[in-house]
């Protein structure tokens, strides 16, 4: 199953200490299971009769809650640590300690009410929360904290804190098990891809090449009138506008490319893929990759040219914590004197929601300078509608053995440029600011783009959780102020 469509499911922990008032505790679990309902998540947690008031506080309900945790490992995305009072940290900490997933941890504690101060009704989770956090702390189990100290479990800013977590939880879990596809070797003119593949096997990342003879051998021998084949040829054309001078053996030519691209994916379980193209396809297949990347892309498999691993890793990124489609594009052009504009472009391999707009699939224009134009159909071209994006690019620093990143948010505006391809053009803050940032630390040309704002959401994964170095242009860790916007598939 591909992880967009997987429900996004907690492991809960209701914490209680027993010179509290146990129906304190059971009161607040109905409550998050009824929010988590709600929401659509998903949620493991002790049955009500397991332990005291279905909450944890000794070794013993540390162990029944460890078990059952484990028994759901693969299921489970993040915990949600609940405190309705102040919680034993003993049997919280002893519960991650023993179950061992190596997870996000959301730590949430509920409000006291003024008017009920007495014995039977206080909760001090104000003050178990401090508690709880030290440990986690003093164990080493990184955590994620919520907007207020305190809030209640049916409010709406609570809820705005699970959606979030729910986007790290994928974020981190996505990224930890990632297997992305690399077709092809890179090309020898683009140094700037090269990457470390122990690097990312290391935080969880696994590299799956396969060789484009493979690829190739196996598109000649599909026949154009098998099913499979006939029905790329018809989505290809519903897909976008294929001028009338496009040859059709063309067009069947791309349709078994593609056909034979997403039965390597699935095969392989792929999540994404980076692809050789320029120039190994069209001169030794004889048409572009560009529109079977975009397909692919558009059904949540990201793919990226040029043989950028890193840069495909960077997009599945942004697709995790956002579902909107992203794109790869270069930093390619000033806007007039407008420094804190630009223009990003590719040739293209653009999704068509990321474009926003109807596309037209024509021959390569740069390309077709240099090659065969009858070997450049496949390229995806159009602008991106105007709209709030996000930007994110990781690269592997082999001299240094680290993962480094740089994240930020901008827009696509509406103003014109007439370059043919794919053509973004963008308005990001304090850009020269970024720019320096990237050339004099040896980036990659290539950046990530997704429409929407989940810079957040992927701060928060890579730093805290993947430990990731980041580089967040005009963010700041704590800055709740910062508005999330995510896709259809949030």
């Amino acid at each position: 199953m591909n992880i967009m469509q997987k429900k996004i499911t907690f492991g809960v922990i209701i914490g209680t200490r027993n010179i509290f008032n146990a129906h304190l505790a059971a009161e607040q679990r109905q409550k998050i299971l009824n929010q988590l309902d709600r929401l659509g998540f998903g949620y493991v947690i002790p049955d009500e009769k397991a332990t005291r008031a279905g909450a944890i506080e000794t070794r013993a309900d540390s162990k029944i809650c460890a078990e059952l945790f484990k028994a759901h490992r693969d299921l489970i995305d993040g915990v949600l640590i609940i405190l309705p009072n102040f919680g034993d940290e003993l049997g919280i900490i002893q519960t991650l300690q023993l179950a061992k997933l190596d997870l996000p941890v959301l730590v949430q504690a509920c409000n006291d009410e003024i008017s009920k101060d007495d014995v039977k009704s206080r909760r001090d989770a104000y003050c178990g929360k401090i508690s709880e956090c030290n440990n986690l702390y003093q164990y080493k189990f990184p955590f994620t904290d919520t907007t207020e100290h305190t809030c209640d479990i049916d409010s709406e800013l609570f809820a705005q804190d699970l959606k979030y977590f729910g986007f790290v939880c994928r974020v981190v879990k996505g990224l930890k098990n990632a297997r992305i596809g690399a077709f092809g070797t890179r090309p020898a003119a683009f140094q700037t891809v090269r990457y470390s593949e122990k690097l990312l096997q290391a935080a969880g990342i696994t590299v799956v090449p396969i060789d484009l003879s493979e690829i190739f051998a196996q598109a000649q021998a599909l026949d154009s009138s098998a099913a499979a084949v006939k029905n790329k040829l018809a989505a290809i054309k519903d897909y976008g506008r294929i001028p009338k001078e496009i040859a059709p053996e063309a067009i069947v030519k791309q349709a078994k490319l593609s056909v034979v691209l997403d039965r390597l994916m699935e095969e392989n379980e792929l999540d994404a893929s980076a692809i050789q193209c320029w120039n190994s396809v069209e001169n030794n297949y004889g048409c572009a990759a560009c529109l079977s990347m975009s397909m692919m892309g558009q059904c949540y498999m990201p793919s990226a040219c040029e043989m950028d691993v890193t840069g495909v890793i960077s997009m599945y990124t942004l697709l995790l914590a956002g579902g909107n489609i992203p794109a790869l594009l270069d930093w390619n052009n000033n806007y007039g004197n407008q420094r804190d504009m630009c223009v990003c472009t590719h040739c293209s391999n653009y999704p068509k929601d990321f474009i926003g707009s109807e596309i037209e699939i024509s021959n390569l224009d740069v390309l077709g300078t240099v090659l065969d134009r009858k070997n450049c159909f496949g390229a995806v071209k159009g602008k991106a509608v105007p709209g709030p994006m996000t930007f994110f690019r990781l690269s592997t620093d082999d001299t240094k053995g680290r993962i480094k990143s740089y994240l930020g948010e901008g827009v696509f505006t509406n103003d014109p440029f007439g370059m043919d391809g794919g053509i973004a053009v963008c308005k990001v803050n304090n850009l020269r600011q970024l720019l320096r940032y990237i050339c004099q630390n040896g980036y990659e040309h290539h950046v990530g783009m997704a429409r929407g704002l989940s810079a957040r959401v992927i701060y928060e994964a890579v730093s805290n959780y993947m430990k990731w170095d980041i580089y967040y242009h005009n963010g700041q860790k704590y800055n709740e102020s910062i508005q999330f916007i995510c896709g259809q598939n949030c």
